[in-house]
């Protein structure tokens, strides 16, 4: 298993591990993407963080993405 957390500018990395509590704020589905934009937390789902990565990422001050959990055997 393996996350990705990218920081960007000055700011700390998201210190979790989303559980499936956390829902995609696009469509409800389960999060494995949180991104911090201005202050806000905003969770997606891998279909929808994909869709919005390359816009989030220029204004996200973090980006941890939990994707590579939806290939672990079990």
């Amino acid at each position: 298993m393996s996350t990705t957390s990218t920081p960007t500018e000055n700011t700390a990395v998201l210190d979790y591990r989303l559980t499936a509590a956390d829902r995609c704020d696009s469509c409800g589905a389960q999060a494995y993407i949180a991104a911090e934009v201005n202050g806000s937390e905003l969770l997606f789902c891998a279909h929808h963080g994909r869709k919005y990565e390359e816009k989030l990422r220029s204004i996200a001050t973090s980006w941890h993405d939990e994707t590579a959990r939806l290939s672990e055997s079990v």
